[in-house]
């Protein structure tokens, strides 16, 4: 057994809740995981552009250990571990199978041997004072209890170790988030608040003096905003673009829990969506619209926090 494969089977030990999983984690197993499968071409191809726009300032260095929280189908994850190179290492962390599932076939396909995943709740916890960087893409915004998963982030870094996150700005800023909402709800109701969801949402850590209060309480120290304005991919076509907004975000909330009333307007629905997306500009891939996001960095005391 490789020395990253002991290492992940004893991390995964650690971070594994032994409890069932929370409500959230279900929602994410049962009803995003398909969605965000049947369309990985816009959630991981489509912000390719966003990504590209921060990748390049992450403080990573060669030989760095590094902890990708969330980490989704793995995309990040093998961008970090070339990145930290054959001295470094990577391991992502998600509370989703088949994301899991999907980034190690895409890990053993790609050849990459500093990285490895396990199946974990940063909520729950971590392991503790090993990483150099501890990394999130648009994870964070679902934590439940958003201090105490920044704090379990914290307490995975080594003693001045850096933790950086990237969570979406407001949604005036993301309109292709916000604007399908916005159509979606001239036809249905919001949802009530015993709605099932993966979580606060995508905008829960839009604010700055917010987040930065909570990356205070959590331990951090000189916490950093910067904003990263970057197109992103909608879909392939008008249709395309239709059927990501109905399944997945904000609109497809408001949607999925409308139930049959939603199925009986969808004609109504997706003819609104398709004249609001034949207005956005359109590119040799497909579709694209402005998004914006704060990338947030603090650091772990020299004293670990104590």
């Amino acid at each position: 057994m490789s020395s990253v494969q002991q290492e992940s089977d004893r991390q995964s030990a650690l971070v594994t809740p032994s409890a069932a999983d929370s409500e959230f984690v279900q929602f994410w197993n049962e009803v995003l995981a398909p969605k965000f499968i049947r369309f990985r071409h816009i959630l991981v191809d489509g912000l390719a552009r966003h990504s590209e726009a921060v990748f390049p300032t992450l403080p990573v260095r060669q030989g760095d250990k590094v902890l990708d929280v969330g980490c989704g189908f793995g995309d990040t994850a093998i961008k970090l571990a070339r990145m930290v190179g054959p001295r470094g290492s990577v391991v992502g962390v998600d509370c989703c199978d088949a994301f899991l599932a999907a980034a190690e076939a895409d890990r053993e396909e790609a050849g990459i041997d500093n990285l490895s995943f396990m199946r974990g709740d940063a909520e729950f916890a971590l392991p503790e004072g090993e990483f150099d960087l501890v990394f999130a893409r648009f994870g964070t915004m679902f934590f439940a209890n958003p201090v105490g998963g920044l704090r379990n982030m914290r307490r995975a870094l080594r003693p001045g170790g850096r933790m950086v996150h990237i969570v979406w700005r407001e949604p005036s800023a993301n309109p292709w988030l916000s604007m399908a909402k916005e159509v979606v709800l001239r036809f249905l109701p919001q949802p009530g608040d015993a709605a099932r969801t993966c979580g606060p949402g995508p905008f829960s850590m839009a604010d700055e003096e917010t987040v930065r209060k909570m990356m205070e309480i959590a331990g951090y120290r000189d916490v950093q905003f910067k904003r990263v304005d970057a197109p992103v991919l909608i879909g392939h076509d008008v249709r395309d673009a239709i059927e990501f907004q109905l399944a997945i975000g904000p609109a497809g909330e408001v949607f999925r829990e409308a139930g049959q009333e939603a199925e009986a307007k969808r004609p109504q629905i997706e003819a609104a969506l398709a004249e609001a997306i034949r207005s956005q500009t359109t590119a040799a891939d497909g579709i694209i619209m402005p998004s914006s996001s704060w990338v947030i960095s603090g650091v772990n005391p020299a004293d670990g926090g104590h």
